[in-house]
């Protein structure tokens, strides 16, 4: 009998509290519990980043951590997205704006292509090709079909099944692509559209589908030999428009529908696992339900599932992660936070999430600021009141901690105007005067310390604050107002802007340099972390378009992170990229939400004898 010391090169050790686990299948004892643990896998799915563009019938593949999604209908589109593991970033655009209706392709995100579609009008037999940046036309597919499966890779591509027309019949044709032309290869044995695939060009897969519209779902499964396919058992349950994808012998089917991704009912959450030879219902049920949704990833252990259609709300940018594994995950999400005592519209903010400090005249315009210039501060749990600011005033900017925070600027209701230039300093009890800066601004933005402070926006101008006084120094490449920043007086970064801005900035300490732009152009957004990894959240679009959208900075590009509860502008933000904190803005005005980043844990499980 093998022992466990021959399994693992060591003996079982004793622990007061559960330690990281080393591999799946450790065993330790507890001693404050007086159990034997262990880790195990298991399947899960969990929410990730939502899509730029909600929509269904959508293309896409690649891997969990790097997936492409194309095309789609929401109305019908060329948008191309990439995924990198934690969100959605926008690509260019296809030349042929359809909706693939199924996989519609094959490749990975910096190699790939798109095949046929539906362009609101007709089918297409346009080929396309995508090098990580931009779509070129390709030969074209040899017939005009949607709902084409896909596998392989861009220079040793597979396609099959497919329709005609709306509605279908479905299709048994196959093709294979060598990077330039294509050529037929061996019919299915089931003609469908709107099916699973996954595997390459010699190791194909495609189960479920639509055999003759979507009707009624089919439950077939065929391999792919290079030249032959063959029949293997059936899936647990019939659907079509499915998220498929993984290998010949280790798949995933998720989501769809048994009879009409159109109709309230035959929509699934069904997760089922394909081993080469038997499918597999998994315990592990999609969070959404939804049909004519896009999937990616490299085999039965971890992928991806986006876009698609809920009866209930149309066409949704909703993506869920598929991880089968020993660790745990908790996504990133936005929660609900103590709420504010007075009503809040664009006030300043510093500190961190479980120590912030919002200060500026209440308000609910922007414009109108109560009489007196009150403080709240944060304790993680519940907001208090703290002493007024000297100068009654909205629209300023912050920087600093809970108890060394840096007000400047903003807008004072008459006899008060111009714009502000005056600015305090509050030790956690009191503020007090700090140097003027010199330009007077509103609905701008503060980075950086009580002592080494940064502000920008609402014209081009930059100030640096040295604990004294105030210095211009190189100005922004786009002055705008409404803008929002993360960082430090020498590290900063500054994005969005009003009326509707994409733009973003990096300062080096000396000059500002324009960098890859936000996905969603918003102003008067709220803005967390620091200049290599920073929060973007809420925001307007004129005229009146409150934002939920939230976008995380990794130093390079933005993507999409989970977004805001409630979509509001006029917000406080502050903390860091993993922990930030949102407060205050435009209706409600007295709302908190906190962002936690996402974690993983070891799935720990006591062992028993029962």
């Amino acid at each position: 009998m093998t022992t466990y010391k021959e399994i693992f090169g060591k003996y079982v050790k004793n622990y007061s509290s559960d330690p990281t686990a080393d591999a799946e299948g450790q065993v330790w004892y507890n001693t404050t519990s007086g159990t034997f643990k262990s880790v195990v896998a298991g399947a899960a799915w969990s929410s990730g980043s939502p899509l730029n563009t909600a929509r269904g019938f959508i293309g896409g593949f690649g891997t969990q951590t790097e997936s492409l999604a194309f095309g789609g209908a929401s109305p019908y589109v060329s948008a191309t997205e990439e995924y990198n593991g934690s969100g959605w970033s926008n690509g260019g655009n296809l030349n042929t704006t359809r909706s693939p209706y199924a996989k519609g392709g094959f490749g990975i995100q910096t190699a790939a292509v798109a095949v046929g579609g539906y362009t609101s009008t007709t089918t297409t037999n346009s080929t396309e090709k995508y090098d990580g940046t931009s779509w070129t036309a390709s030969t074209n597919y040899p017939v005009s079909y949607l709902g084409i499966g896909g596998a392989g890779t861009q220079t040793t591509g597979l396609a099959f099944g497919g329709a005609p027309t709306v509605p279908y019949p479905g299709q048994t044709t196959t093709n294979e692509f060598d990077g330039t032309s294509w050529t037929a290869g061996g019919s299915m044995g089931s003609g469908r559209a709107t099916l699973g695939a996954a595997g390459t060009q010699t190791t194909g897969l495609g189960f479920g589908g639509f055999p003759n519209g979507p009707a009624s779902g089919s439950n077939a499964t065929e391999e792919y030999d290079g030249s032959t396919w063959t029949s293997s058992n059936n899936m647990p349950i019939s659907v079509g428009g499915l998220a498929g994808f993984g290998t010949q012998t280790s798949a995933i089917s998720a989501g769809g529908s048994t009879s009409s991704f159109f109709a309230s009912t035959g929509l699934v959450t069904t997760t089922m696992s394909y081993d080469g030879t038997n499918w597999t219902t998994s315990p592990a049920n999609m969070g959404t339900t939804r049909g004519a949704l896009g999937g990616a990833g490299a085999n039965s252990n971890s992928g991806l599932a986006f876009g698609g259609r809920n009866v209930a709300t149309a066409y949704v940018s909703t993506t869920e992660e598929y991880n089968f594994a020993s660790t745990i995950i908790t996504a990133a999400a936005w929660a609900s936070g103590g709420a504010l005592n007075n009503n809040r519209n664009f006030n300043a903010g510093a500190g961190t999430q479980t120590a912030g400090l919002i200060f500026g005249a209440p308000s609910t315009n922007g414009t109108t600021p109560s009489p007196a210039g009150s403080v709240e501060s944060y304790n993680g749990t519940s907001w208090t009141n703290g002493p007024n600011m000297g100068t009654k005033r909205t629209r300023l900017a912050g920087a600093g901690t809970q108890t060394a925070a840096l007000g400047a600027g903003g807008y004072s209701n008459p006899p008060n105007l111009p714009n502000q230039t005056s600015t305090e300093e509050y030790d956690g009890s009191a503020w007090s005067p700090g140097g003027a800066l010199n330009t007077g601004r509103q609905t701008f933005y503060g980075s950086g310390t009580q002592t080494a402070g940064l502000v920008f926006g609402s014209t081009t101008s930059t100030e640096a604050y040295n604990g004294t006084s105030w210095t211009t120094v190189n100005s922004l490449n786009t002055g705008r107002g409404g803008i929002a920043g993360a960082g430090t007086q020498t590290a900063t970064l500054a994005f969005g802007g009003f009326p509707a801005s994409t733009a973003t900035e990096s300062w080096n300490g000396t000059s500002w340099t324009t960098v890859n732009s936000l996905n969603t152009a918003r102003g008067i957004l709220g803005g967390a972390g620091t200049q290599t990894l920073a929060l973007a959240f809420g925001g307007l679009v004129p005229p009146s378009t409150s934002q939920t959208a939230t976008e995380s900075w990794d130093g390079t590009n933005w993507v999409t992170a989970p977004s805001l509860g409630t979509a509001r502008y006029g917000l406080s933000g502050f903390g860091t990229q993993s922990s930030g904190l949102a407060a205050g803005g435009s209706s409600p005005y007295k709302a908190t939400e906190e962002f936690t980043g996402e974690t993983s844990a070891d799935n720990v499980k006591t062992i028993t004898t029962s």
